[in-house]
């Protein structure tokens, strides 16, 4: 038995047309699943299904802006039409607009990212649940942060919308368990995306983050694409409720 085997499944990935969601698409593909890419705009989604079309496998991209659940609903719908079902949902797309002291915080942005970050994953997850529930299998992945694990001066709301999503993992795994309904977060440290450069661009900030991780270096998406196949996969069969936490070693250490 193949235990990181995805053939057969069908996994759903938000935010998938470029970064993190890209390599774990990519990786899912390369197990056997059948991939649906999804972001806001069509072009970039199409380019990630040809490349691993190109590679022999199957993908198709199917747009959505997470904060809109008319749209959330039709991202399902359209791949239960795609392909009969989802096995795997993996939560990855999020916002950022807010940097910086929490004082700063509008209620607008408060609520713009509540409903991105966290509300949206409760819309997907309960939409994929019939087909879960009908099969006794699933596995529903939110891609969190190591914001989420500490206080920040910096992305606090990020944090908070992250720790939000994890207590919404720990409550829905024993909800859903019964049902054969694993859910999981993902807590990456710091990875190299576009969605994330602010925080390395600079060189000095950069060598003083490598200089605090104890494997001294930033994370790649590649790095956190296995740690998801473990989770989607029959390795992770027993693993429910949990953060996995990616960071090269940073939170172990003491602040």
């Amino acid at each position: 038995m193949n235990l990181f085997d995805l053939s057969g499944k069908v996994a759903v990935i938000t935010g998938s047309s470029r970064g993190i969601g890209r390599a774990m698409a990519e990786t899912f593909a390369e197990a056997g699943g059948k991939v649906v890419i999804s972001a806001r705009n069509l072009e970039p989604c199409e380019e990630v299904v040809a490349a691993i079309k190109a590679k022999g496998g199957e993908a198709t991209a199917i747009t959505c802006r997470i904060s809109d659940k008319a749209q959330c609903e039709n991202l399902i719908a359209k791949a239960h039409e795609a392909y009969g079902r989802v096995d795997i949902l993996v939560c990855n797309a999020a916002i950022n607009p807010h940097h910086g002291p929490i004082d700063g915080l509008s209620d607008e942005v408060f609520e713009r990212m509540m409903v991105n970050n966290a509300q949206s994953n409760f819309w997907l997850s309960k939409l994929v649940k019939p087909g879960m529930v009908e099969r006794k299998d699933g596995s529903i992945i939110y891609i969190i942060s190591v914001a989420a694990l500490h206080a920040s001066l910096e992305l606090p709301m990020y944090g908070i919308t992250k720790l939000a999503d994890y207590a919404l993992a720990r409550n829905l795994a024993a909800a859903w368990g019964p049902d054969g309904i694993r859910v999981n977060c993902i807590a990456p440290g710091l990875v190299e995306t576009q969605f994330a450069r602010v925080l390395y661009e600079d060189p000095a900030r950069r060598a003083a983050r490598e200089a605090a991780t104890p494997l001294r270096r930033l994370g790649q998406p590649i790095d956190i694409a296995g740690p998801a196949l473990l989770l989607a996969s029959p390795a992770g069969a027993f693993i429910t409720g949990q953060i996995l936490t990616v960071d090269g070693g940073t939170t172990i250490q003491s602040r």
